[in-house]
């Protein structure tokens, strides 16, 4: 399994030569691909870069608003998100509905979605992939993985946001309880040693490691790893990566 990161930049108003296109993931198997969020950089592209499919985690403009002027494929995602992308011209014929914790094959791809917390308005999900004997947890935008034994379980890899380092943006939604918000790249190296995932992404990224000197954020990242066992490095467009 290849996966090529499209993109990764969070929505954030700064950008870089090496973060310049909103998140996504290209995620290839045996001559089919699947790519995985499609946000408002991707609505002059998508022609060119024509997937298979497209999957969505949730409805935020920078996951998913390259699909204002419709879709070259199908697009799958969540009741939830296709409630907040109802007025978008995909198709019913190209809509595809996928329930959390049920496991589909896409373009000859295994993926699994998982509940996250991250917003109310646009509640989101990450992605068990599985091809091969590759498995990995995709989920960009992210406070915490509901099932995450689950969705970690067995995975070579995961790939979670870069939206800040070790400073908490994470907060309660005003009036409730739920956690909204993004999980510091320091608490999600966490999630990886305490699950035995030996190795770490990092996309979505956010100002703080956009417009810092990328060797010297780098090796911040690196060493946070090294304190905990996990491999840690920060994705940059074009990457590609073999999961096998």
């Amino acid at each position: 399994m290849r996966l090529t990161f499209l993109g990764t930049r969070g929505n954030v108003a700064v950008a870089s030569p090496l973060h310049a296109l909103h998140s996504s993931l290209l995620v290839s198997h045996r001559g089919r691909a699947v790519m995985v969020d499609c946000g408002e950089d991707w609505l002059e592209r998508l022609d060119a870069l024509s997937p298979d499919a497209i999957i969505l985690t949730h409805a935020h403009p920078d996951h998913a608003f390259g699909l204002r002027r419709g879709a070259p494929c199908p697009v799958h995602a969540t009741a939830e998100t296709w409630d907040a992308l109802a007025a978008f011209p995909v198709p019913a014929s190209q809509r595809r509905v996928l329930a959390a914790r049920t496991p589909v094959v896409i373009a000859g791809i295994g993926f699994e979605a998982f509940p996250v917390e991250h917003s109310i308005r646009a509640p989101a999900v990450g992605y068990r992939i599985a091809a091969g004997r590759g498995a990995l947890f995709y989920a960009p935008d992210l406070v915490a993985v509901i099932d995450r034994h689950e969705a970690l379980s067995g995975a070579q890899l995961y790939i979670g946001d870069g939206a800040t380092v070790e400073r908490s943006l994470v907060r309660r939604e005003r009036g409730g309880t739920r956690l909204v918000g993004h999980a510091p790249i320091r608490t999600q190296i966490g999630w990886c040693a305490a699950e035995g995932v030996g190795r770490m992404l990092v996309t979505h990224c956010g100002s703080q490691i956009v417009r810092a000197d990328p060797d010297e954020i780098a090796e911040r990242v690196r060493a946070l790893g090294r304190e905990r066992g996990v491999e840690v490095e920060i994705a940059c467009d074009g990457l590609q990566v073999l999961v096998r």
